[in-house]
């Protein structure tokens, strides 16, 4: 799973560093808690042999052998004198094929009826190895699992002649381990709930040191969001020093783009003013000159100021959207263009109802919304009949939309792309250059906007300018 999130094509920084961190600590725990489990269970069983060998000591030291008859010690130990207790000892004799039989008489009363067994390999390594107790794990009276020990003794015979060659006795002690295994249990069981809370306690400590070590990163992502939206010049500077470098070359970026495209729009205009002067003398010699190439070089020489005026705007206009742009009220824009456009269109009768609200800002500059708002409007005022409406909404967090509608005859809506053209007039009768429309399509779609045309319900045309906003 960690591999996949590290291949991913788009992964998380935070996700990364928080996987990583765990997977070393929980792998850690793990470890931890199995090496401890294991370490507590042979604590306890070497405890448990421990005891055994006490035993088989006891015994081998106070065992004897009297005309043949082996005798074991009258030990006093409480547990090996109760029934069933857990504690067992029993004295074997040793037969042919690794075999073992009971010494009549010669266990612990805790055995009662019942004796303790040795596989034959037991009985075998016992044998080879006289003298060194060989563990082993058995079965009890009752079936309870036993940790065992078989120790092999040569006993002398006590009461015969010296010379006799030494009896041979097997020495088997068991102890119930299920205290035992119990006891560990509870180690197992106790130490995984603590590793479970240190786990929680890791993985809540790690997400919250990753989060507070990539906090700078997302400062820095708020602050170029900002720049981008013109909401600040640059970047500040007050980043850890592995990140200082980085906002540096970042404002050191933005710089370089600023003086780019102030370059460009020099040129621009440079270039607008050059074409300009040739254009006027051409239209000047014209004019002096009557006659049917008059006419020609007049109409080409205006054709050419059009065109030079209308990508002077457009440079002029797509260099403001991509720049910092500056922050304009739309409140105030609309209250003048209606002032304004109603002293103009007062013999007419235009009432124009205007509305907006006072914290909405245009993500540019005033020239620009000035020109999208006033040709929009005096297209309206000028086929409208009396009524002129205009309404600014926002519309997502970084965008709003300017509404413009009259109570005209409208347009059809086939012949709507038409108006859209540079210098297209679909009434000959109404003033005009046939420009206005076609500014505010080029200016709306400089700032990533679209301008589109619709039915109004006052009964003409509709005109909605998608345009930028900053973010409040």
């Amino acid at each position: 799973m960690f591999g996949k999130v590290f291949r991913s094509r788009n992964p998380s920084l935070s996700r990364r560093l928080v996987l990583l961190a765990l997977s070393w600590s929980l792998a850690t725990l793990i470890i931890t808690g199995v090496g401890l489990g294991l370490l507590f269970h042979r604590a306890a069983i070497r405890r448990v042999d421990d005891t055994l060998n006490d035993l088989l000591a006891n015994l081998i030291a106070n065992s004897q052998v009297v005309d043949g008859q082996v005798y074991a010690p009258a030990l006093t130990d409480e547990r090996a004198l109760r029934v069933y207790s857990g504690r067992y000892w029993e004295l074997t004799r040793p037969l042919p094929g690794n075999r073992i039989e009971p010494i009549a008489d010669q266990r612990s009363h805790s055995l009662f009826d019942g004796h303790l067994s040795a596989p034959p390999d037991v009985v075998a390594r016992a044998q080879a190895r006289p003298g060194k107790p060989v563990a082993y794990e058995t079965r009890g009276p009752q079936g309870e699992p036993l940790r065992a020990r078989a120790q092999e003794n040569l006993l002398q015979d006590m009461g015969g002649d010296p010379t006799t060659r030494p009896t041979p006795v097997i020495f088997l002690a068991g102890e119930d381990q299920t205290s035992v295994n119990r006891d560990v249990t509870t180690f197992i069981v106790a130490t995984s709930a603590m590793f479970i809370v240190l786990a929680a306690g890791l993985v809540a400590a790690i997400v919250a040191q990753v989060r507070l070590g990539l906090r700078p990163i997302y400062d820095l992502q708020a602050e170029v969001a900002a720049v981008r939206r013109g909401k600040a010049q640059r970047l500040a500077e007050t980043y850890p020093s592995e990140l200082k470098p980085l906002a540096q070359e970042l404002n050191a970026l933005v710089a370089h783009n600023q003086q780019v495209v102030e370059r460009q729009r020099t040129h621009v205009g440079n270039l607008a003013h050059a074409l300009k002067t040739p254009i006027s003398v051409m239209a000047a010699e014209a004019e002096q000159r009557p006659g049917p190439l008059a006419e020609v070089v007049t109409r080409q020489a205006d054709a050419m100021q059009k065109q030079v005026e209308h990508h002077l705007r457009r440079a002029r206009a797509a260099a403001r959207a991509s720049g910092q742009g500056e922050r304009t009220s739309v409140a105030e824009v609309l209250d003048e263009l209606s002032r304004t456009l109603g002293r103009i269109f007062r013999d007419k009768g235009v009432e124009i109802d205007w509305d907006a609200d006072e914290a909405l800002f245009f993500l540019g500059e005033r020239q620009d919304l000035m020109e999208i708002a006033g040709n929009a409007i005096e297209n309206a005022c000028k086929f409208g009949r009396s009524r002129v409406r205009v309404r600014a909404v926002e519309t997502a967090p970084e965008r709003f939309r300017l509404t413009v509608e009259d109570d005209g005859p409208g347009l059809p809506a086939d012949r709507r792309d038409e108006v859209l053209k540079r210098g297209a007039r679909l009434d000959e009768s109404a003033p005009g250059s046939g420009l206005g429309l076609s500014i505010v399509d080029e200016l709306s779609r400089a700032y990533g906007g679209a301008l589109t045309l619709g039915e109004s319900a006052l009964g003409g045309l509709k005109l909605e300018a998608d345009l930028p906003r900053p973010e409040a």
